[in-house]
């Protein structure tokens, strides 16, 4: 990749709302993102699944011998230890990636979902939030909630292109779409509170994030059915929009100075993936 970050380049959302964070602090999400983004990366090119399956084996294998000839997994290394990341939480998302390296992927039931969407990216927004300087137990649950909406966000949208791929992650009717979407807006809303938690100087700019990928899944259930989803293409929130959700992401920030919850009032719909994963180890 030139100079450019692969945050830049894949993930245009959250290369806008990262616009509004510390210029040091976006340089260290950005890397969190490469690292996420390249083993992403082997588990999504058109090659041969034992081909994927070798590149992906390299790449673990120099994550955990710390081979710093990589950039890439330098970097990560030296997020890992300046901000406590747990290790279980990388391995997590590794998992994650790899359960993608099939010839079919399937997900039967709604704990395979919310599982599967903690792996690639609950993980990714729990790691986010260290590097944010968020502490609070809850708090980190939160992130992982944020993390988790916005995967089910993605799968929501792209639903065509992975079946193109032979990934079912949910099934192609509009029905289980919807509720796929509205399962995402629990989270979203679980997310919500706790964003008063992170330091005032990084807390906009994930507010913007939440609120420019919610408005993906709206758009999604503007369409009404099958036919107008699948005529639409990839669907995106334009500029114009980013900036309308940018500028009412200011009253979220002005609505949390003024909502004081207590922790044990914030819910998380974590028991389903607590049956397998113990969350509370990873945070």
């Amino acid at each position: 990749m030139s100079n450019k970050s692969y945050l830049s380049v894949y993930a245009k959302s959250f290369s806008w709302a990262g616009f509004f964070l510390p210029k040091e602090t976006f340089k260290k999400c950005s890397a969190l993102y490469d690292f996420c983004r390249v083993a992403d990366n082997i588990a999504d090119n058109e090659e041969k699944i034992e081909n994927k399956e070798k590149k992906f084996s390299h790449f673990e294998n120099d994550f955990n011998q710390k081979n710093f000839d990589n950039p890439i997994i330098g970097n990560m290394w030296g997020l890992i230890e300046e901000f406590n990341i747990s290790l279980k939480i990388v391995q997590d998302l590794l998992i994650g990636i790899k359960s993608d390296i099939k010839d079919k992927v399937k997900l039967n039931s709604k704990k395979d979902l919310l599982i599967y969407s903690y792996r690639v990216a609950g993980t990714v927004g729990l790691m986010m939030a260290k590097i944010l300087k968020v502490n609070k137990k809850n708090s980190l649950k939160s992130a992982i909630d944020l993390g988790i909406a916005m995967q089910l966000t993605n799968i929501s949208r792209d639903v065509i292109e992975d079946s193109k791929n032979n990934r079912f992650y949910i099934n192609e009717n509009f029905e289980e779409i919807s509720s796929t979407i509205n399962l995402a807006d629990t989270f979203y809303e679980n997310s919500f509170y706790s964003i008063k938690d992170i330091p005032i100087s990084f807390r906009f700019s994930i507010l913007v994030a939440r609120r420019i990928y919610r408005k993906i899944g709206h758009k999604i259930l503007n369409k009404k059915n099958l036919e107008n989803y699948q005529n639409s293409g990839k669907i995106y929130v334009s500029s114009a929009e980013k900036i309308l959700e940018t500028f009412l992401s200011i009253f979220d920030l002005i609505k949390l100075l003024f909502i004081h919850k207590q922790d044990d009032e914030i819910q998380h719909d974590h028991n389903l993936i607590n049956e397998e994963i113990n969350l509370d180890e990873r945070i």
